[in-house]
């Protein structure tokens, strides 16, 4: 059997507003557009993956939160609606999708044997969560693949961020372990926003862009900061300011989907490609892509 290869890995954010604006068939509410440049930049991702060949989505979601260890769902087929719990006028969707247990069995294993707890989740009437469906969905709408979900545990409410990203450092080694035993091409994806400071109180026509802009300027600034390191091929520098930039701007990066995916990829050392960043309720949203080809450039 062939190695496995990670494909590419891609910061992949999950705002619910992103599918409502698309009006795709799958989820109920219908929308009149907004939040353009951030639906152009998932076209850039897509469109950078046209010429790659891949045969499973691997996605660490902040909104599968599991205290006790880290779970993998562990059931091959789950078909329900999921509703947003804060939009519910926006996101209501119908999901069928398909679980690589295989490989889902293998990264728990790998994990377990690098000193991780962790679970598989077999309950087969278990809600997909959005972040989820959110982000896998603006990869790849056909959804033709099958995925990997891995939950956040989190580990940095009960001890520190430091605890949480040496975790992750863990958990991202035992995932590209798993990916090269397996002889399969894996796309990963972070589904996190960055910056996470939000409104609190919707405008009357949700998609109102006239409304939308970051929340302030600090969290503006700490964005582009992590932003352009992660262009300048600096993520082990990226990492290390993690805590800090977690905890000024309430990051979704507590979650420790970032730093999950930048250990998969070996902190990667050359240019990542931005194809767009933008704001949805005052939150910082970037769409990156790491393609390990640049490495042998």
């Amino acid at each position: 059997m062939s190695k496995g290869e990670i494909v590419m890995g891609a910061l992949a954010p999950h705002p619910p507003h992103l599918v409502y604006a698309e009006n795709p068939p799958q989820n109920e509410a219908t929308s009149e557009g907004g939040w353009e440049e951030l639906r152009w930049g998932y076209e850039r991702l897509r469109e950078s993956l046209s010429d790659r060949d891949y045969d499973v989505i691997i996605v660490h979601t902040p909104h599968w939160a599991t205290f006790i260890g880290t779970h993998f769902l562990g059931v091959e087929k789950f078909k329900s609606l999921s509703v947003d719990p804060i939009f519910p006028n926006l996101f209501r969707y119908n999901y069928d999708l398909k679980v690589d247990v295989e490989l889902s069995k293998a990264i728990h294993d790998n994990a377990a044997d690098s000193g991780l707890l962790v679970k598989m989740m077999e309950n087969p009437d278990f809600r997909i969560d959005y972040g989820t469906i959110t982000s896998c969905h603006l990869v790849n709408p056909e959804w033709n693949k099958p995925i990997v979900c891995i939950s956040s545990n989190r580990s940095k409410f009960y001890f520190s961020s430091e605890v949480m990203q040496a975790n992750m450092i863990k958990l991202g080694e035992a995932t590209r372990k798993a990916v090269e035993a397996s002889g399969k091409k894996a796309l990963l994806l972070s589904s996190n926003s960055l910056s996470h400071r939000h409104f609190t109180v919707e405008p009357e026509v949700p998609e109102d862009m006239s409304k939308e802009h970051v929340t302030n300027h600090n969290q503006y600034l700490w964005d582009m900061k992590m932003i352009n390191l992660m262009k300048e091929g600096k993520t082990k520098e990226m990492i290390d300011l993690m805590p800090d930039f977690t905890e000024q701007t309430v990051a979704e990066t507590e979650a420790g989907c970032l730093t999950w995916l930048m250990s998969a990829l070996d902190f990667p050392d050359y240019k990542a490609t931005v194809h767009a960043y933008g704001t949805v309720i005052g939150t910082g949203n970037a769409i990156v892509g790491w393609d390990p080809r640049k490495a042998k450039i």
